[in-house]
Formats: structure tokens, C-alpha cells, sequence
């Protein structure tokens, strides 16, 4: 019975007759068609149809910041003594976010049946990843699961600064761009067209800038479908074999630490988040080869992925961290010597997490530089191409103006 009544509700969408004979619909959250039927008839309601509530395509999905904050709320609950299968209950009732509901009450009925938190985290490799699976496993095993969470919690919230940062940075320039070529487009569209005709009157030949953007006008609103398709298929293209080839990806890793600024900052994130990783496995007791393997998915660059595991087979034959590192060529001399100090001091996971500090710190401001710099790049970019459309389009105007 126990086992029945740990089962994770579900949503039924229900019908039926009440008492005066009105038919009534509805929604309920129960363990089951039973129980739905059992509660609906303690109302007087004749059930006649209970089936389950269909998942929207559109249905939230679980960010990792989700994830973030509800580590810290379990750490919280935990560190307050509250049983791990009640934290989770606790996290489930409270949430409106439907798949962490559900994930959570699954958890909770794995713990209470038995299960290891680890094992019960593993099902859902999405949302939890071998890192933080590990690092549950290790809290386990030595009976300090509340630090243990606790630490994750620190280290999500960190990680997840980060990549916003670095995210914000990459789409700001996007934006300006996508926002660029709509205004563009429109003067092309709606504006110069305008202007043609009243030119046509003139019966006088236009000056090569004016004539330019005429036919550019006309071209594009001619050849709108191949121009909007040929941009659309290129994107497509580019996505889809990001996605599925792992060649592409490596090349786009590359090439992407070698542009200029973004560049630097895509540097900076991937060291910060390999030090701050590699701090808290290390230091929550995990051996430093079976960290790094976990450190490889965290780093967010495939280049600093296969320099992990090179690492990684080269500490396993007794090299130290600092000498494996050196040999990437991926990190500063600044990271090396900290981390070598770190190894003879024995406080790794100090100059480690010293390390990572250092590097969010360089990461949020490159970011905010860069943000100050682009904005009046992009600022005159944009007034350039609306100012040549508009002096394009009253330089006949004008010349017309001076011949009168």
C-alpha cells in the first residue's frame, strides 16, 4: 500500500454528471484513474469519461538554471535536516514548472523505494549530468550529502553566470544585426519605391547613388523569396551540421577561439569553468582522473574537451595536473603556476577555485567592455546605412533644388 501511494500524480482531464444532472469537466491531479473516480464520486459526480492530460509541444522545458535553484533549495532543506525524499516532495509541491514536478515526485518515489539519490538523478541525464550525479554519489558514500549539495549548488549558480554572460554577449551583436537588416529591408520595401515614382517625373537622369538604391530596391522586393531563402537555408544548414557532425562543431570551436574579442571571451569562460570545475570535484573527494573526464563536459568548447581527456591519460601515467596542462598550450602561464603552487602547497582546490575567481571576474568584464565598445560601433553602422538610404533618396531633391 505504501508503494501505491508514493506513486508521482498525474493529470487526468475528467467528465461526467453532477447531482442536478449538468454535465461538468475538469482537471485533477491523483496516482491514478481510481483515484480520480474515487474522489469525483465523494462529490456526487457520475464519472463518465478519465484520461490522461496530454503533453503540450509547447510545454516548459528545464533549464539549467532551474536546475541551479533547486539545488539550492534542496541544499538549504538539507543542511536543515529535512530527509532527502521529503526535500524533494517539498520542491515538487512548490514548483509551477510541470516536468520539474514530475522529475521531482520521481525522484522522490525512487528515494523512497530505495534507490540512491545518484541512481535516482541518473535517469535523467538531461537535467542531471555525470558531474553532478558523481558528485551526489561521493556525498553519499561519505555521508556529507548536505555540504556535498550545498557545493553543487555554489558551483551551478557560478557556471550559469557565466554562460548567461557569455550568451549575452554572443547574441547582443546578433541582435543589432537581425534589427539592421529588418530596417534595411523596409526602406527597401516600403520607402524608396515611394520615391521611384516621384523620381520618374522628373524626366532627368539621377544622380548614381539615388539610381543604386533604386535598383537595389527593385531587386530585392524581385528576389525577396530566393534572398530570404538562400539566408534561411544557409542558417539551417549551418545548425543541423553543428548538431549532427562532430567535425563541424570541432571547427566552429576552433575558429571561435580565435575571433577577435569573442574570442578572448569564449577563452576566458572555458578556463574559469574548467578550474571551478575541477576545484569542486576535486575537492568533494573525486580522483582527479575520473574528474576530469566529468571536467570535459563542463569546459562548453570541444577544444578544451579534448584537452581534458589528453590530461586526463597523462596524469593517469603520474604526470602532474600542471605539467599535463602545460602541454595543451590552452592555458596561461598565470593558471599553471597557481596550480602548480597548489599541488606542492597541497591546497589544489584553493588555488584552483582562486583561479576560477580570477577568471569570472576577467569574463564579466570583458563583457561589459565589450558591450560599451560594440554599442557605438553598431549605433554607427546602422545610422550609416539609413543615412546613405535617405541621402540617397533626397539628393535629387536637392540638385533639383540648386539648378531652381
Amino acid at each position: 500500500m505504501a508503494g501505491k501511494e508514493s506513486k508521482p500524480n498525474i493529470v487526468f482531464v475528467w467528465s461526467g454528471i453532477d447531482r442536478q444532472g449538468k454535465k461538468v469537466s475538469g482537471e485533477l491531479d491523483s496516482q491514478g484513474p481510481a483515484y480520480v473516480r474515487s474522489i469525483l464520486r465523494r462529490q456526487g459526480i457520475s464519472v463518465k469519461s478519465i484520461r490522461k492530460k496530454p503533453k503540450s509541444i509547447f510545454s516548459k522545458k528545464v533549464k539549467p538554471k532551474d536546475i541551479a535553484i533547486a539545488s539550492r533549495q534542496i541544499a538549504t532543506m538539507l543542511g536543515a535536516g529535512i530527509p532527502i525524499a521529503q526535500s524533494y516532495k517539498a520542491i515538487a509541491a512548490g514548483t509551477d514548472h510541470p516536468k520539474i514536478r514530475e522529475i521531482f515526485d520521481s525522484i522522490r518515489v525512487d528515494v523512497e523505494g530505495g534507490t540512491s539519490l545518484s541512481e535516482a538523478l541518473a535517469k535523467f541525464p538531461k537535467q542531471f549530468d555525470s558531474l553532478y550525479t558523481s558528485l551526489i554519489a561521493v556525498g553519499e558514500r561519505s555521508g556529507n550529502l548536505d555540504d556535498l549539495m550545498e557545493k553543487i549548488a555554489s558551483y551551478k549558480e557560478n557556471i550559469e553566470e557565466i554562460k548567461a554572460k557569455v550568451k549575452g554577449a554572443m547574441w547582443y551583436p546578433v541582435a543589432v544585426l537581425i534589427v539592421g537588416f529588418i530596417v534595411t529591408a523596409l526602406l527597401l520595401v516600403f520607402v524608396i519605391p515611394q520615391f521611384e515614382g516621384l523620381f520618374s517625373s522628373f524626366g532627368a537622369s539621377l544622380p548614381t547613388l539615388t539610381a543604386v538604391m533604386i535598383d537595389l530596391s527593385r531587386g530585392f522586393r524581385d528576389n525577396w523569396l530566393i534572398i530570404f531563402g538562400v539566408i534561411f537555408g544557409a542558417l539551417f544548414f549551418l545548425v543541423t551540421s553543428y548538431r549532427k557532425s562532430a567535425a563541424m562543431r570541432h571547427r566552429v570551436d576552433r575558429l571561435s577561439l580565435r575571433i577577435p574579442v569573442f574570442g578572448t571571451i569564449l577563452r576566458k569562460s572555458a578556463i574559469s569553468r574548467f578550474t571551478r570545475t575541477m576545484a569542486t570535484m576535486f575537492g568533494s573527494g573525486v580522483t582527479m582522473v575520473e574528474g576530469l573526464e566529468s571536467v570535459a563536459g563542463a569546459t562548453g568548447n570541444l577544444v578544451y574537451y579534448d584537452a581534458c581527456f589528453e590530461i586526463r591519460d597523462e596524469v593517469s601515467t603520474g604526470q602532474p595536473l600542471s605539467v599535463a596542462m602545460s602541454q595543451t598550450g590552452l592555458f596561461p602561464s598565470m593558471v599553471l603556476q597557481m596550480t602548480s603552487t597548489g599541488e606542492e602547497s597541497g591546497d589544489l582546490e584553493g588555488m584552483l577555485n582562486k583561479a576560477a575567481e580570477f577568471y569570472e571576474r576577467e569574463v564579466r568584464e570583458a563583457v561589459d567592455n565589450m558591450s560599451k565598445l560594440i554599442e557605438p560601433i553598431m549605433i554607427t553602422v546602422l545610422g550609416g546605412i539609413v543615412g546613405t538610404l535617405v541621402i540617397a533618396m533626397y539628393l535629387p531633391i536637392f540638385m533639383m533644388g540648386s539648378v531652381i
